[in-house]
């Protein structure tokens, strides 16, 4: 969905350091706030629960949404510029480190302090993710806002047939249900492969391919983390030899390019979130991988939702990872409107405004929402939201990762999608461009 990365987060602004909320000049009284986000559902979500912003404070809300395909173009164009149309906004998790370091998002910390808004109420994995930079360290840049992560949905009509039942247990010997390992999502996938079902010919998964932007990363992540993968030595940051290219890391890579070659439906070669979205609505596959935003529009489809739906967490394999998605909403600092901008920060954290935000269609990070005894019958996606948001890792969240993702993109894709050269090969050849990249950024 991110396209032109490099020339936007390469140019690096040099400004001010804020400090926090407190240091802010008091900015001029407030009537409008534009809000500066991606148009999808839960956008839609967030314009309806907003209303309740606007009728505590008469603060008119305006909302700038553009789609996925031009929403970091769009953006981060206006935030290296020092635009002035976003007071809010709502940022991929990626733009965390960039947009700390260039002085582009207000930090948060004293304003947190002064309301009492505490970190420790969130998902922790979502703070991390959402919030700090440097990661693991208590600098907070923004409030967590839609929790995401990679999970899959499975045609559960199909795996409740008697006959398949019956003929998947006969050969494998396990009864046909939503898979806890790798190994065993292959076999349901091979088991539906061009198989007919109700007359039409279905194949066995939809999974990331995409190579424009993030596609495939996000989906070969998922199943690297499982077998072993690590960006870097935990000891010795950036120190990448025997971490991204481990012998685990190379079989979990191989698999992925199994998964590919047997069980994808024809063309394949490029798919992400709509695609395999689209894959699964048509009827053509008896499972997909898909960010958890899709599963309440999934749930509601009159074809393939309701009873005929099923949803789970990403497997497991020598570990248990999931790749996260999602974004935290942030200030932006060239904003003359900060004040109000961080009462809308203010009353998105409260524990009431979060719970409505679950039930419109938002993906709360807030512990009272989803730990509350109630969360997992709330909606049947609810229980394999919640596992998988306890299993995330992130892709770098550097200034650079935009170029630390486009070589990813283009060795994995080589090797998964076009074929060329071995697993091994392919993130070798990956440690060599990261080392560059973060040579070049005077990290090594």
């Amino acid at each position: 969905m991110l396209k032109t990365w490099r020339p936007l987060l390469g140019a690096a602004v040099v400004c001010g350091s804020l400090g926090g909320a407190l240091a802010v000049p008091q900015a001029a009284q407030a009537e409008q706030l534009t809000l500066c986000w991606a148009a999808w559902d839960p956008a839609n979500a967030l314009v309806e629960l907003s209303k309740d912003f606007t009728a505590k404070t008469k603060i008119d809300m305006k909302f700038e949404f553009v789609p996925w395909t031009s929403y970091a173009d769009r953006f981060l164009n206006e935030l290296n510029s020092h635009g002035k149309l976003c007071d809010l906004i709502i940022g991929d998790s990626q733009w965390v480190g960039g947009s700390a370091e260039n002085g582009h998002y207000v930090k948060l910390n004293d304003f947190f302090a002064k309301e009492g808004i505490k970190m420790d109420d969130f998902v922790p994995a979502t703070v991390v993710g959402y919030s700090e930079w440097p990661k693991n360290t208590p600098n907070y840049w923004a409030l967590p806002a839609m929790g995401d992560v990679v999970g899959w949905t499975y045609r559960k009509d199909w795996f409740e047939k008697p006959e398949l039942q019956k003929e998947f247990k006969a050969k494998y010997g396990w009864d046909l249900a939503a898979p806890k390992t790798y190994d065993q999502l292959k076999q349901i996938a091979e088991f539906f492969q061009k198989r007919q079902i109700d007359g039409k010919t279905v194949y066995g998964a939809s999974i990331y391919t995409e190579r424009g932007s993030e596609g495939i990363t996000m989906g070969v992540t998922n199943v690297l983390y499982d077998w072993g993968f690590m960006y870097e030595n935990p000891k010795k940051p950036y120190e990448m030899q025997g971490y991204v290219n481990s012998p685990d890391a190379v079989k979990g890579l191989e698999f992925y390019k199994s998964l590919y070659d047997c069980c994808t439906p024809p063309g394949a070669s490029n798919v992400y979130m709509v695609e395999s979205a689209d894959a699964f609505k048509s009827g053509q596959v008896a499972m997909q991988m898909n960010f958890a935003f899709t599963w309440p529009g999934l749930y509601k489809d009159e074809k393939v939702g309701g009873k005929r739906i099923g949803f789970f967490p990403n497997p497991a394999e020598k570990y248990h990872f999931a790749q996260l998605g999602g974004q935290g909403i942030s200030v932006v600092s060239y904003s003359d409107k900060k004040d109000a901008a961080l009462q809308y920060i203010k009353w998105f954290a409260q524990p009431d405004v979060q719970a409505k935000w679950w039930q419109l269609g938002g993906f709360s990070c807030l512990k009272a929402v989803v730990d509350a005894p109630d969360f997992k019958a709330s909606q049947p996606y609810a229980p394999a939201f919640l596992e998988s948001m306890a299993i995330v890792k992130d892709f770098w969240a550097e200034p650079s990762y935009a170029e630390l993702l486009q070589a990813m993109q283009k060795r994995v894709h080589d090797y998964v999608i076009a074929g060329k050269g071995t697993a091994q090969q392919a993130l070798d050849g990956l440690v060599k461009d990261w080392t560059e990249i973060f040579k070049d950024d005077g990290k090594i």
